[in-house]
């Protein structure tokens, strides 16, 4: 038996882990894996792997491209309405600027999930993340899991990820 132990203790975001762990597969099943992310039925998502060398240190970065360009690196989070908004954040520290952020609801996630190209237990495995995702945030928020509607994370992108 084979243990992987993940010390997570500052996070991980989905690509980054999905790049470590892809590096820990077969060339024919880095092959495959991208062959069946690539045939998710995620209208516009395509997922690249791609070398990467930063401070001398190389390794794998997992491109999750959404008609044809990576998400910018902005925070992912939940809230408890359902409306379509414009939040300002600085991703870089430096120079502020809004997005319209559109919500999903953990019901249209779920949907979404069950609609993709992949078997069952993957499916159900996927939309417990989600469901976990929303009751932490119904939680911190302090409200029920059917009034969580996700930002960020519940884009194509995430979903990928997941």
């Amino acid at each position: 038996m084979r243990v992987l132990y993940l010390d997570l203790g500052m996070g991980a975001a989905g690509d980054m882990l999905s790049a470590a762990l892809f590096e820990l597969l077969s060339r024919k099943e880095q092959e495959d894996y991208l062959s069946a992310m690539n045939h998710l039925g995620l209208d516009g998502v395509s997922v690249q792997a791609e070398r990467s060398e930063k401070c001398g240190i190389t390794g794998t970065h997992m491109a999750v491209l959404v008609d044809g360009g990576e998400e910018e690196n902005v925070h992912s989070y939940a809230c408890a309405h359902n409306t379509e908004h414009v939040h300002e954040h600085v991703p870089d520290h430096d120079h502020a600027h809004a997005h319209v952020h559109h919500h999903h609801a953990l019901a249209e996630i779920h949907e979404a999930i069950w609609n993709l190209n992949l078997p069952d237990a993957v499916k159900i495995d996927a939309q417990q993340v989600y469901r976990l995702l929303a009751e932490a945030e119904g939680h911190a928020h302090g409200v029920e899991v059917d009034q969580i509607h996700f930002h960020e994370v519940g884009e194509k992108d995430a979903i990928a990820d997941i």
